[in-house]
């Protein structure tokens, strides 16, 4: 087992004297009696914490995520099969509100591998152990399984623990898939969560509350606290012991409907400037999802100059996955008249660069599956009286507004001929499976393709927008379900009405998807045969 990283140092393999690295940030110098003792030796006491993460995983590498009680060492101890590691990570600091991550890399792909991690004081004392497991992907021909949603905490509904807390974790828990995929929404920074709420039924729905989620995030420790609560459900702390994630972002990890630039009307904010909040938003993001290591935006400024979301994630034969980042490099959000839509959206949602990184890395894959995650639908309109915040702006005709930049990459999928590409979203909190052909299409360059819609996994679910989706690209509603009632925001939520999605793919590279509720019922189900990559 090798474990590499920017920053070198050789640590003991305990069982196979072999060498190894380890990665992120760490400090140098001998390694403290805590590791060198090992967990089973050392004083041990209680702390409250909010279990371990695992994410990113690929064929050969993985990130470990933990949070400290108080400052320590962060200690991982890997297992797979009859081989043995112990990396010496980081230290856990208040400057990063006690979290801290390991980038494991060069391990064997298609295994299980276990991990125990805790934080060791320079006193001698450590935390408890916490276990969790992951799987690399295959390499080559071996199925394996995704899950995806989006919309955590949403419309004021958070973890009422009498009617079991955050359930659809648990529902996609017991699929038992090998990956997550988290489409934007981790929080809901805008959007205070009350003590109770009153129920159409007569019953209450009773929060549990923390001084953070009682407000609107403004300040770097609100965004941190809203990102630590989802984890006080024990749903959430199990389901990421077991299953890893990649995490996006989307706008309310910052405000609704955000953009670059933006002037933030909303009274209940002292601080107006979206590129302010942005920064600290994405800084508490970074800290607490399990995502590698990469420069941090800093804590304070005036500007929002953001670093790179959007990557790659290899896994295997069958599976790469590319996930976007929709809201860090768009123009602004234009209003509803299409025409001024066309004249404000020169960034487009994606930025140039982006569009490009994504023609070149969809050009250069060689998986069988080439799977887009999106923050959000490329039909559906976010509202037709207020800002379009979408790609479609509701014109039915050629591309304008955001649109060319959609037109440009499906254009050049066509042209290089790029096969098997799938795209899943989630955002508009019901779900649904949208199949676009040029033959039914505005914009006809390019080739028919599917887009898969699933959320929320804990808000409010909301109507269907079958009726309103833009015919630019050609989108039929093959399949949909959400609330009946239109305009409807604030229904509670309940297994029946959350949605998430799941990727199967067999060793021969037959995807099957399934569209399932929050209690884990199938509801709707197709396999897609790949077509033959061409030469």
């Amino acid at each position: 087992m090798v474990l590499l990283g920017a920053t070198r140092q050789t640590v003991l393999d305990l069982h196979l004297r072999r060498r190894a690295t380890i990665v992120g940030g760490l400090a140098t110098g001998a390694i403290p009696l805590a590791a060198r003792l090992g967990p089973a030796l050392l004083p041990q006491r209680s702390e409250p914490t909010e279990g371990v993460r695992t994410g990113e995983v690929t064929t050969s590498s993985a990130v470990v995520w933990a949070r400290a009680a108080r400052p320590g060492r962060m200690m991982v101890r890997v297992v797979s099969g009859c081989r043995r590691g112990l990396v010496r990570g980081p230290i856990a600091r208040t400057e990063t509100d006690l979290t801290a991550r390991v980038h494991l890399q060069g391990l064997r792909p298609g295994r299980d591998h276990r991990i125990e991690v805790w934080f060791a004081q320079p006193d001698g004392e450590r935390s408890v152990p916490m276990p969790a497991s992951f799987r690399t992907a295959p390499i080559h021909t071996a199925g394996q399984s995704l899950v995806w949603s989006g919309d955590t905490c949403g419309q004021g509904w958070g973890i009422d623990r009498a009617r079991g807390g955050l359930t659809t974790y648990a529902a996609m828990h017991r699929l038992r898939p090998d990956l997550f995929v988290h489409l934007g929404d981790t929080i809901y920074a805008d959007e205070p969560i009350e003590e109770s709420v009153r129920l159409d039924d007569g019953s209450t729905w009773h929060n549990h509350v923390t001084a953070e989620v009682s407000r609107v995030a403004q300040s770097l420790d609100d965004f941190r606290g809203r990102h630590r609560y989802p984890l006080a459900d024990d749903n959430v702390r199990a389901f990421y012991a077991d299953v890893p994630t990649m995490a996006m972002w989307d706008d309310h990890e910052t405000c609704n409907n955000w953009w670059p630039g933006e002037t933030i009307t909303d009274d209940r904010y002292t601080e107006r400037r979206a590129d302010v909040l942005a920064v600290r938003g994405r800084r508490a993001w970074q800290e607490y999802q399990p995502v590698p290591v990469r420069q941090l935006v800093p804590a304070d400024g005036d500007g929002f100059a953001p670093t790179r979301i959007h990557r790659r994630v290899p896994r295997g034969q069958h599976l790469d996955l590319f996930c976007l980042d929709m809201r860090s490099w768009r123009g602004p959000n234009p209003d509803t008249d299409p025409a001024i839509a066309a004249d404000r959206t020169p960034a487009g949602i994606l930025g140039r660069r982006q569009e490009e990184w994504l023609i070149r890395s969809l050009r250069d894959s060689t998986a069988t599956w080439k799977v887009v995650c999106a923050d959000m639908p490329l039909s559906t309109p976010t509202s037709r009286t207020t800002d379009l915040d979408t790609v479609a702006n509701t014109d039915h005709g050629a591309p304008m507004g955001r649109e060319p930049e959609i037109g440009r990459i499906l254009a050049a999928i066509r042209r290089h001929r790029v096969r098997n590409v799938v795209w899943l979203t989630a955002d508009v909190h019901y779900t649904a499976a949208h199949h676009y052909s040029p033959e039914r299409a505005a914009f006809t360059d390019f080739d028919p393709f599917w887009e898969f819609v699933s959320g929320p996994v804990a808000a409010s679910p909301f109507w269907t927008k079958d009726a309103d989706l833009d015919r630019t690209f050609g989108p039929e509603v093959v399949f949909s379900q959400g609330e009946s009632e239109v305009g409807k925001l604030d229904t509670a939520p309940r297994p029946e009405n959350q949605y998430f999605g799941q990727l199967e793919i067999a060793a021969d590279g037959l995807l099957t998807v399934t569209l399932r509720d929050g209690a884990g019922t199938a509801l709707w189900r197709r396999g897609l045969e790949p077509d033959p990559v061409l030469s």
